[in-house]
């Protein structure tokens, strides 16, 4: 009996479970400085190095002046996706905000990041005579 126990344990304990694993090329992004209104849309491109099919399930922005959207579809291994991100370049100075994914892969929360630096429009003057 103790013997049956044993074997049934080392099984179980060789057995693991099988998930999706995300593989960032840049889990930050830099915009540098850029120019007001100028484009703010960005991406993240990730694989799934993992043995099964990532489903993000929630993308979280960390204030309303970043949108994100993500992949409808389960994301299988050896497929690469993308998490689009876009930051309201209205909004002039530095700028360092998250972007927090929550799916089913072997990190269940992964924090992406933004920054940049946002100039002021600069007036345009007249010499005067």
């Amino acid at each position: 009996m103790i013997a049956l126990l044993l074997v049934s344990t080392s099984i179980a304990a060789q057995e693991t479970t099988k998930t999706g694993a995300f593989q960032f090329e840049n889990e930050t992004i830099d915009y540098g400085t850029i120019a007001k209104n100028s484009d703010g849309n960005r991406v993240f491109t990730f694989k799934n190095v993992g043995e099964a099919p990532i489903v993000i399930s929630k993308v979280k922005v960390s204030c309303g002046c970043t949108v994100a959207s993500k992949p409808t579809a389960p994301v299988l291994p050896g497929e690469t996706a993308e998490i689009t991100v876009g930051y309201d370049t209205k909004r002039t100075g530095g700028f360092s905000k998250t972007i927090t994914v929550t799916s089913n892969a072997n990190e269940v929360t992964k924090v992406l990041r933004i920054k940049g630096n946002v100039l002021k429009e600069e007036k345009n003057t007249v010499a005067k005579n």
